[in-house]
């Protein structure tokens, strides 16, 4: 079959962020009301759930109330614990990368304590509970596991419909009744795939000319996943 022709798609696309973008679901609830309470014992709340439920998402939200930084658990070891503890606040995406890596460990135990001991907030996002990250360090694995802890699960679909009504409203589509289940049987299971996909749908459309239809989202799907 001959395909339309399409535009250059970007090699990442912008995701939105914010929590107004943010769709609530029983899934996720708990999460959320623990990150807008900020009510954790001794400052310091350990976020978990599989890929793309939405921790990153979850993060952003977070520091940006909280005016925190937020870096990802990476780059860690080669930053300043006094630095980022003066700020208050921090926020760690990928925080189980620290484990096997001395200086990552010990960087993360001194910024734990340094905020402990001003009043500061420590939140950590990573797939797995503390106790399977295999940190070496004793120290810091006693004051990570006595951490408050909560679990975000996997988006199921009444979630992912949600999301992706919203990300179709947000861009103004016009969308056939049944698209929206013709894509959650066949798409990626993450928020983050949903915004991508929805983006892409809305790029091929605009450079074909043509609404988003059933036989667009079969080709935009079959785009992604080449």
């Amino acid at each position: 079959m001959t395909r339309a022709p399409q535009m250059p798609m970007p090699l990442s696309l912008p995701v939105r962020l914010s929590r107004a973008d943010f769709v609530t679901a029983p899934c996720n609830a708990a999460a959320l009301a623990m990150l807008e309470g900020d009510d954790w014992p001794q400052g310091k709340l350990v976020l978990t759930g599989p890929q793309g439920a939405g921790k990153t998402h979850l993060l952003h939200i977070w520091a940006a109330r909280r005016d925190a930084l937020l870096l990802d658990g990476t780059t860690l070891g080669a930053a300043d614990p006094a630095h980022l503890a003066a700020r208050g606040a921090v926020a760690i995406d990928g925080a189980a990368q620290v484990a096997g890596d001395p200086r990552a460990e010990r960087a993360l135990f001194h910024l734990h304590n340094m905020l402990a001991a001003g009043g500061g907030h420590l939140l950590l996002a990573a797939r797995a509970p503390v106790r399977d990250w295999g940190i070496a360090l004793p120290d810091l694995a006693s004051r990570l596991l006595a951490a408050a802890h909560v679990t975000l699960g996997a988006p199921d679909d009444a979630l992912l419909a949600a999301v992706l009504d919203k990300l179709f409203a947000d861009r103004q589509l016009t969308i056939p009744d049944t698209l929206i289940p013709y894509l959650l049987a066949r798409m990626t299971r993450s928020l983050a795939a949903a915004q991508m996909l929805v983006a892409r749908l809305d790029a091929e459309s605009i450079a074909r000319k043509k609404p988003v239809s059933l036989r667009l989202a079969g080709e935009v799907l079959q785009i992604m996943q080449d």
